[in-house]
């Protein structure tokens, strides 16, 4: 290898204080304490949220999902537009170099904003398109609306507990959520849903396969139905094939 190649593939030298955490997936806790250890891995639920969007949106192709995760996109732009306004900083300094501001708490305005919409699309837009539920998908919705709702405390609790925020800041960023997460909702309900069949139509959204499943109120049972039946009458076809 000539001493050129050698020089480009060495490394740089960095000095320690040159060294920066992604400080969206690191999180310290107490060395020793269950409590904060649970607490650190509870409040990385906002990454776990990103993920499920992005496995949704590309298996799926749901208009609805696909505005609900431009909507936590807008709630994190709103959440940096305020830090750089406000310019509070975190109330503990560590070790590592942070750079970000603390007010306000993007983890707890990210869960308040998501479980404020699941909140309500359950009550009132599925609500509103099957009055007549049956009581186990009652208390599922239920279910979901609970553990959205305890997950989100945790989170903004951690924070606070685990010190990268103060409670005024994780407040803050959990009624900005709510906020956010309600105008969010009305704007898809109200104002976007009605195009949605515009949208499915176009030739863009047929190349990328997009569909709009508005007016299915059980998509999960929809999709077992309609695929159960697909299989039946594909195994009657080939019975027929092979008995000719």
């Amino acid at each position: 290898m000539s001493p050129e190649t050698e020089s480009i593939l060495q490394a740089p030298s960095y000095n320690v204080s040159d060294w920066q955490p992604i400080t969206l997936t690191l999180v310290e806790y107490p060395k020793g304490d269950l409590l904060g250890k649970l607490l650190a891995w509870i409040s990385l639920a906002p990454l776990g949220i990103g993920a499920g969007f992005l496995a949704l949106i590309l298996f799926r192709r749901d208009l609805h999902t696909i505005v609900f995760f431009v909507g936590t996109l807008f709630n994190e732009c709103i959440n940096i537009l305020l830090k750089h306004c406000i310019q509070e900083p975190r109330p503990v300094n560590r070790s590592q170099m942070w750079t970000e501001y603390g007010m306000p708490s993007s983890h707890s305005q990210c869960m308040c904003f998501f479980a404020q919409y699941v909140l309500l699309f359950i009550f009132i837009r599925l609500h509103h398109m099957n009055n007549n539920n049956a009581r186990a998908e009652r208390l599922v919705r239920l279910f979901v609306l609970a553990v959205c709702w305890a997950v989100t405390f945790l989170v903004c609790f951690g924070r606070v507990y685990l010190q990268y925020h103060s409670s005024q800041q994780v407040l803050v960023g959990a009624v900005v959520g709510i906020i956010v997460g309600t105008l969010w909702f009305f704007l898809t309900h109200c104002f976007l849903t009605p195009y949605f069949p515009v949208v499915v139509s176009w030739r863009v959204s047929e190349l990328l396969l997009l569909r709009d499943t508005t007016l299915i109120p059980n998509i999960l049972w929809f999709e077992y139905t309609v695929t159960r039946q697909e299989a039946r009458a594909r195994a009657r076809k080939l019975v027929s094939m092979k008995s000719q």
